[in-house]
Formats: structure tokens, sequence, C-alpha cells
């Protein structure tokens, strides 16, 4: 890492572990007093809580980064976005996509209630995977033998849910990189399936689950389609610790749970045609450098700004309060200690950022099997989502 960036990940990496500690220690009371005796009652502190970590990142891309995030949707979609339950399904294109489905959650109202389909490391990652654990975010182990009972328990407990909720699901399984297309192409070519140019063969495993068991409770299914203009630059983490601005184009395209098919193979087949019009829509993008849909205007609140202005003066003025009563800074094991402390932080901005990095994530440990007419794929999958 850079001597710049450090300069700049530092200070930043000290006020989100501190106030994150801060915001797990209250979750882990609220997890101990208050959900045994009304889990209703700790979700909806819990996601009042949560966003008081979550909206450090949003003011990270809206405010520090400055990414202008570009929403492309029809009217009614829009104004329902946030007030119901939804099983949102997306391209997994950028290093920061779940960040940018953070940003459209926050402007919706429901960041503090938005989860995702994870692999189980995520929860092991200080301050952001104990809060998702609080959160009730879905880990899985990328097997599905051991997932499946995993998933389905996971998606019940969502049924008495007392706030809308996003929940997050990138059916590709990993992120997107030109070698994974690759794979991708080749696959399918052997296989006799589309050739995708833009997205990576849904694995719908975890799909057909989601929409099994959520029928009843959830209304909407939401395609999102993330694309990035070619005039400027991916979104990476380090980019937005520098704060350097991007663009990204989102696509969202609401459907009805209630119209999927009944069976558990039409279902799956549904996601790959979804799928193969979002490769589609993705070309169009390409060409045109637009998605060509009503463009909405979902605006920066303030909100986060003001949340992590709050969190500087408590954090800082509780800093130096600390330190002139432990008269740290005025001996050289105090030092050792607060460069120490430094020194953790920085690693572990390092690991949050590589985490988020799609040119380090794993592929599919082993190819899938060929579909039954043009089936489920199977085989391993990596990254958040199953």
């Amino acid at each position: 890492m850079a001597i710049a960036a450090v300069a700049v990940i530092v200070p930043l990496g000290v006020l989100f572990f501190l106030s994150g500690l801060v915001v797990n220690l209250i979750q882990a009371l609220c997890f101990v007093l208050i959900r045994p005796l009304s889990k209703n009652t700790y979700r909806r502190i819990n996601r009042s809580v949560a966003e008081l970590l979550w909206l450090e990142l949003v003011w990270l891309v809206d405010w520090w980064a400055r990414v202008k995030i570009q929403l492309y949707t029809d009217s009614e979609s829009f104004k329902l976005m946030g007030q119901e339950h939804a099983l949102v399904i997306c391209n997994h294109k950028s290093d920061i996509d779940w960040l940018v489905g953070w940003v459209l959650a926050q402007r919706s109202g429901c960041l503090g209630s938005s989860l995702a389909v994870m692999k189980k490391s995520s929860k092991l990652l200080p301050v952001i995977g104990w809060s998702m654990w609080f959160s009730e975010y879905l880990f899985l182990e990328r097997n599905w033998a051991k997932d499946e009972s995993t998933l389905k328990a996971g998606l019940l407990r969502l049924r008495d849910f007392p706030l809308p909720f996003w929940l997050a699901l990138f059916v590709e399984g990993t992120r997107f990189t030109q070698a994974k297309l690759l794979a991708a192409q080749e696959y399918a070519t052997s296989a006799g399936l589309p050739v995708p140019r833009n997205v990576l063969i849904p694995r719908t495993k975890g799909f057909v689950t989601a929409v099994s068991h959520m029928r009843t409770f959830v209304p909407a299914i939401y395609d999102v389609t993330v694309a990035i203009p070619k005039t400027s630059p991916a979104p990476t983490m380090i980019r937005l610790f520098k704060g350097q601005p991007s663009v990204v184009h989102v696509h969202l395209k609401r459907h009805l749970m209630k119209d999927l098919p009944e069976t558990d193979d039409d279902v799956a087949q549904w996601c790959r045609d979804v799928f193969a019009a979002k490769d589609k829509l993705l070309d169009k993008h390409t060409a045109e450098g637009s998605f060509g849909e009503q463009l909405q205007d979902t605006g920066r609140p303030v909100k986060s700004l003001l949340v992590v202005v709050s969190w500087a003066i408590l954090l800082i003025l509780g800093a130096l309060k600390f330190f002139q009563w432990s008269s740290l800074l005025s001996s050289w094991k105090g030092l050792s200690i607060s460069a120490v402390a430094l020194a953790i932080v920085t690693v572990l901005m390092q690991i949050l950022i590589q985490f988020s990095q799609s040119e380090r994530s794993t592929p599919a440990k082993v190819s899938p099997e060929k579909p039954k007419n043009g089936g489920e794929t199977s085989g391993t999958r990596e990254d958040k989502p199953q």
C-alpha cells in the first residue's frame, strides 16, 4: 500500500473500527438482553444501530469519493423501493457492488435491514462481519450438501421480519473477471448453452431455494444490472479511500414473485432467461452508454455526512480525554502501543480492501456439470451468494 494511500486510509480506518466496535458492543448487548424478550424489538433497534456503521461506508461513496450512482427504473418500481420485502438478484460487475446496493438501500430507507447471502468466512471480518452476523445475514460454506439446510432455515427466519428488507443474492456465484468470463464461455459452448458476453452463467440452486421459501411473504424480485460507463474508471475500495470519483449505472426491473413459474426447473430456467436478457441489456449499455430508460433522481442525502461528523467529534473528544487521563503519549511505551494499534488498523484495512477485490476472488473449484435440458449447473461456488 502506497504511503499516500496509507495517510488517508489509516485515519478513516481508525474512525471506522473504533466506531464499529462501539456499534458491535451495542449490538451484542441488545442481542443478549433484548432479543430473548422480543425478537422484533431487537430487529428494530439493530436496524438503527447497524445504520450507524453502514452509513460511514455510504459516506465514503457519496461524500469522500463522490461516486455518482445513476438509477434507471420506472416510476412505480422506484416508489415501491424500501416499502416492501424484496429478493435482489444482480450481476457481480465491480468490486463494490455490495456498496452500490447499500447506497440504493439507504436512499430507499432500508439500509439497516438490507441483507445478503455471504460466504461463511465473511462473518469473521472484524467489525463489519460481526455487525452482519448480528443483522442476520446468511452465511454459507460453498458446499451445497451443508448449505441447503442452512439456507432454508435462514430464509424461513425472515418470515416474521417486522420491517421491509432486501435480501441480495449474486447468483453468478463469483465476481466477474475476464478470466472467469472466458471459462464461462468455454463451458457454455461445450454444453450447448447461450454464450455470455457480459455476465457469467447463473448457478440457480440457491435462487430456486430462495423463491420456493419466500413466495408467501416476499412480493417482488428486483432484477438489478450494474454497468460501468466506458468513460469512467471502475470503482474499487482503493479508489474510494483515495477520494477518486467514478460513475456507476444501475438498472432495476421489478418482477412480481407471484408471476414466477411453479416448478423448480421452470424457476431455474426463468433465472437463466433473466441473465440472458441481462447480457443483452449490457450489450445495449455498451453501445449507447446508458440503459435508455427513465433515470430516477436518488439525490445525495446528508444523513451519512452528519453521522460521520458526529462519530469523528465523539471519538476525537474521547481520545483526547483518554490520552490526558492515561498519559499514553508521554512515554516510549505508550508511543509503541499507539504505533502497534495503528499498524493493526492498517492491516485490517488492507484485509478489507483485498476482500473486495475481484481479481483475488476464487472461481468455482470444479467445472459445473452439464445441466439437464438447460437445467441447474452445480459445483462449488465462491464469494458472497450461493
